[in-house]
């Protein structure tokens, strides 16, 4: 495949995940970015290379970035932040602080977590609607997160946030207890989705 396929069909399956994730109908995502609904479904359905402007416009309309919107990785992504890399916002001489930890380009309802693993053991979710993101704080222990097989290791201190929308595990592999605070951010409700509204698995997060 030539890079300028592979940038067709990253940017087509970008802006169909982006545009649902966000619960744009192909007709409000036009009117936002001001590109014609026939002009999105060629690029969605990989059978046009638009101009930079028009992918600019995409990009705004949907809030996110040109790098994002083009962003050639494929399959679910995990992105872990070592304890030293996340971002000390404000402290005093006493010691008070607040500390950015992970964050996401990501809007909906919200929900808040607090984990606890016990040695050996895990639990399992299936995937969760397209669009929907979770960041995580791990304060003891070490999380095993499996995606689609692949497993990442997010030691106590780090940070993660991963799209959910395939089958994902948390598993505790080490000999002490994993304990962590996890964030949901769920995609806003389509309208003509209402009826489903209430379809997200309630085994795992």
């Amino acid at each position: 495949m030539s890079d300028l396929d592979q940038l067709t069909q990253s940017l087509a399956r970008n802006l169909k995940r982006w545009r649902g994730g966000r619960g744009f109908t192909l007709d409000v995502l036009a009117a936002r970015a001001g590109v014609s609904r026939g002009m999105i479904i060629q690029i969605e359905q990989a059978r046009t290379n638009p101009s930079v402007g028009t992918t600019v416009k995409l990009a705004d309309a949907l809030g996110v970035s040109l790098a994002t919107l083009l962003d050639y990785e494929q399959g679910p992504r995990v992105r872990i932040v070592p304890e030293e890399q996340a971002v000390r916002m404000w402290s005093t001489p006493a010691g008070s602080r607040t500390t950015l930890l992970v964050g996401t380009e990501a809007r909906g309802p919200l929900e808040l977590w607090s984990w606890t693993l016990l040695p050996g053991e895990s639990s399992s979710s299936d995937p969760h609607p397209p669009g929907t993101t979770e960041l995580l704080h791990v304060t003891a222990g070490e999380l095993t997160l499996v995606m689609d097989r692949a497993e990442h290791r997010v030691a106590a201190g780090a940070s993660a946030v991963f799209e959910a929308s395939v089958a994902h595990t948390y598993r505790n592999d080490g000999t002490g207890t994993m304990e962590m605070i996890m964030s949901v951010s769920i995609p806003p409700v389509r309208r003509d989705n209402a009826a489903t509204a209430d379809s997200r698995p309630s085994q795992g997060c």
